[in-house]
């Protein structure tokens, strides 16, 4: 029978180192070569002065205005188109303008029929006591559309661009990251926001649904509300917020007040082009009932702007709504 090794002499075997150096369990050169620790590099003096006389002979050489004559020429004809540039565009400044309307006069563009149309006819073909809302979202609704549009389409680029995924929006929230960099549970900002964001939202509504009646619409009042959720949302979280508007609301008022908007717009713009009956009732100017198309367009643009402002803070914020 063969006899048992021990631990020490089996670690002397030839099998056991050869086999440490195969798995590279064992560096070959340690404590056979001498290992000194090196030194940290460092450029020599006399090298960095060398090439400092170099780099200034360089720049001497080039950018020497008074010997270099291409440098010289460069500099004269730059300062020449320049200044000749300046002058042409001054000129044709001074010519467009003489060509200008004298102000006052009667045949001025700002006198024209189309004015005059939306101030002596406003009231009867609107039903809109305010003419500035009539004529922004009847006579130029489409125009009004391609901007509620573009509110559209810039959130949804921003959204493309920020927004993180749920599992990782879920472990911020889970570990409360949302607000690391602010005062958590602020309770002056808290009070100010329990007493002013009521008041900020029925403003809000107040504006956007008597937007015909007096100053204000749907682009003004959507934005009263949108600061009432941002304040809103600075002062209690995400999760109080998520309560009453979460990212699926958000996407349900935006959405169909876009779409709302451009059914209702097709049906004013097809019936108007062609000469037929519109049946939208415009009601008795003045009431809160009036004004045709322009209390539900004024609703629906108010709905889109809130929802953008929101999305942007929201967005830029944690990147999530």
């Amino acid at each position: 029978m063969s006899k048992k090794k021990t631990q020490a002499d089996y670690e002397k075997t030839f099998s056991y180192r050869f086999g440490r150096w195969l798995s590279g369990s064992k560096d070959p050169f340690l404590g056979q070569v001498e290992m000194k620790p090196q030194k940290e590099w460092s450029v020599p003096e006399e090298t960095i002065e060398e090439r400092m006389r170099e780099e200034q002979m360089l720049h001497d050489k080039i950018y020497d205005i008074e010997h270099n004559k291409t440098l010289r020429r460069f500099n004269r004809i730059y300062t020449f188109v320049a200044v000749f540039f300046c002058f042409l565009l001054a000129t044709l400044l001074l010519f467009t303008v003489s060509y200008l309307p004298q102000t006052g006069n009667a045949a001025n563009p700002a006198n024209n029929q189309v004015s005059s149309r939306y101030i002596e006819s406003g009231l009867q073909e609107t039903g809109s006591v305010n003419i500035v809302t009539g004529m922004i979202l009847t006579y130029r609704a489409f125009d009004t559309f391609g901007e509620t549009n573009v509110l559209f389409i810039a959130t949804c680029c921003v959204m493309i661009l920020l927004m993180l995924d749920e599992a990782l929006l879920k472990r911020l929230d889970d570990g409360k990251n949302d607000r690391v960099l602010e005062p958590k549970n602020d309770v002056i900002l808290q009070s100010a926001a329990f007493l002013l964001c009521p008041v900020i939202f029925i403003f809000g509504i107040y504006v956007v649904l008597n937007g015909h009646l007096s100053p204000g619409g749907g682009f003004s009042g959507g934005a009263i509300f949108g600061s009432g959720l941002i304040l809103y949302v600075s002062a209690f979280g995400f999760k109080k917020t998520q309560r009453f508007f979460n990212e699926q609301i958000y996407k349900v008022a935006k959405i169909t007040a876009l779409t709302m908007y451009g059914l209702i717009g097709s049906y004013f713009y097809i019936t108007g082009a062609n000469g037929l009956e519109n049946h939208i009732p415009l009601g008795i100017p003045g009431t809160i009932l009036s004004g045709g198309i322009i209390l539900p367009i004024d609703i629906c643009v108010g709905l889109e702007v809130a929802c953008t402002m929101y999305a942007f803070y929201a967005l830029f914020r944690r990147g999530g709504l």
